[in-house]
């Protein structure tokens, strides 16, 4: 029984650590500034649902998904870091901040920014998406598999949480200091997204070039 809570707590600190929840939550703040608290709060429940489920997806049927299309990690992290760099772009040119979103589009909204780039791959990442199915291929037991979801629910709903309670941090900031945190979360994104680049296109060249030698 030490042994699966062992596991768990090692689940529950890797995938904390890799959705990293606080990251997450100045370009939620961002992102929903122009919403009231009921949607803002549908935007991190939805977005934390799909999440969940979309971990579990690739948790139970992530390596064999990858293999039949012959989709590898390294090149869902060059797409994240693209989908990373132009949202950073747009949060340091401010145009985020300048979304004025209109009564008849808050569904739609909502729903676009939900699924993406919250959910997917600001929670839902290359790293936790990884951490999903290697966790799920060495947990060889049904209580270790149990444990491990109950910890990618745990996380999740911490998540959640956290984007929450960032209405309150909003009203305290004000709008000079949502503008210069978008501009400085802008630049801080940027550099995220060329590390998501280039740790997925530096083993696609190393693996190319020794092919190449071959």
């Amino acid at each position: 029984m030490n042994e699966v809570w062992s596991f768990g707590l090692l689940a529950f600190t890797l995938f904390f650590t890799l959705i990293n929840p606080l990251g997450t939550m100045p370009i939620f703040m961002t992102m929903t500034k122009e919403l009231d608290q009921k949607h803002r709060v549908r935007t991190a429940k939805k977005a934390a649902i799909i999440a969940f489920f979309t971990i579990l997806f690739f948790a139970f049927s992530g390596q064999l998904l990858f293999n039949f299309f012959g989709i590898s990690v390294n090149s869902f992290r060059i797409v994240g870091g693209v989908i990373f760099f132009l949202m950073g772009m747009d949060m340091l040119q401010a145009r985020l901040g300048k979304v004025k979103v209109q009564e008849s589009e808050i569904h739609s909204y909502v729903n676009d920014i939900s699924v993406t780039p919250l959910a997917i791959p600001m929670i839902c990442g290359p790293g936790a998406i990884t951490n999903a199915i290697v966790m799920m291929d060495d947990a060889d037991t049904i209580e270790k598999k149990i444990v491990l979801i109950l910890a990618i629910f745990i996380v999740l709903l911490l998540t959640y949480l956290i984007l929450y309670s960032s209405s309150k941090v909003i009203k305290a900031l004000g709008d000079t200091g949502n503008k210069v945190m978008m501009r400085l979360m802008g630049l801080i994104v940027m550099v995220i997204a060329v590390e998501f680049f280039f740790s997925g296109l530096k083993p696609i060249l190393i693996d190319i070039v020794q092919k190449a030698i071959k």
